[in-house]
């Protein structure tokens, strides 16, 4: 987005967008950016990436300005495949910065791969609804698996609740993303899509095979039948929250059910903040 494209109006609504420790493609995400956020809801954006971004949540003031922080990150992962991937805990101070935005009830939207973010603090994981583990380890008190991927799947994304986030879909789109099978804890959420793409053992493959260098692998991978919600709400102490598991890459970003569903979020979302309310 030019400079002067992004000063050509005012502009009430502002939405931070961040990104980094994931590979994504960029010109194709931002342009799905331009189109959803700037030009059919009227909102200004700007993207922050990590390591930046980590030292913004760790001193938040300047974000609890914005009416909205969509993620589309994975920190906590140093990716060094065929290695293992090197996890690692945010600072206190990161923690801390994060819970204030909490408390400010600002609004938050994660995106597909932000449900792998932080695999090393589990509070994270409450935050946003669910986890997705690139290795085996221990979450709510129990031992679970490593979680699964699949990529290029066909699949059926239909509403189970009448909500704003579903708004204009009642009949579901059809897309072909990549999806991902692990915990859900739908008792704290808002169900409001689900999948209907098998989500079992069969229908996957290991993240942690992949990490450690063989992709597309389930050999020896063993874990319970997943759970097909695949959108969610939920509120985290004064913050609402949406979770989309859709969005991998280009040919997500271009279906139009898909868009609706990231407009309808960021729409709902960012009216519910307080800063837009002026309190």
């Amino acid at each position: 987005m030019t400079f002067e494209r992004f000063t050509a109006r005012t502009r009430e609504r502002q939405v931070a967008v961040v990104t980094g420790g994931h590979p994504f493609d960029a010109q194709a995400f931002f342009a799905l950016l331009d189109d959803v956020l700037y030009d059919d809801l009227g909102y200004n954006w700007c993207n922050v990436a990590h390591p930046a971004a980590t030292a913004l949540f760790e001193h938040p003031d300047s974000l609890s300005r914005f009416d909205l922080i969509l993620f589309y990150d994975v920190p906590g992962q140093d990716y060094r495949i065929p290695q293992a991937p090197v996890q690692f805990e945010p600072s206190e101070a990161y923690k801390s910065g994060f819970e204030r935005l909490l408390a400010c009830g600002v609004p938050m939207l994660f995106l597909h791969h932000a449900i792998i973010g932080w695999p090393r603090w589990p509070r994270y994981a409450e935050i946003l609804g669910g986890a997705v583990m690139a290795e085996p380890g221990e979450l709510r008190g129990r031992e679970v698996p490593d979680s699964g991927y699949r990529f290029g799947v066909t699949h059926r994304v239909t509403p189970v609740a009448d909500h704003p986030v579903t708004a204009g879909l009642e009949d579901g789109f059809e897309i072909t993303d990549q999806l991902y099978m692990g915990e859900v804890f739908e008792e704290t959420l808002v169900p409001l899509m689900r999948s209907n793409y098998r989500f079992d053992a069969s229908g996957f493959y290991s993240i942690g095979a992949s990490m450690a260098g063989r992709p597309d692998s389930n050999e020896g991978w063993e874990r319970p039948a997943g759970n097909n919600l695949i959108v969610w709400a939920r509120q985290e102490k004064a913050s609402p929250i949406v979770y989309v598991q859709c969005g991998d890459g280009p040919s997500a970003y271009q279906v139009s059910g898909f868009r609706q569903l990231l407009r309808n979020s960021a729409k709902w979302l960012a009216e519910q903040s307080t800063r837009a309310n002026g309190t």
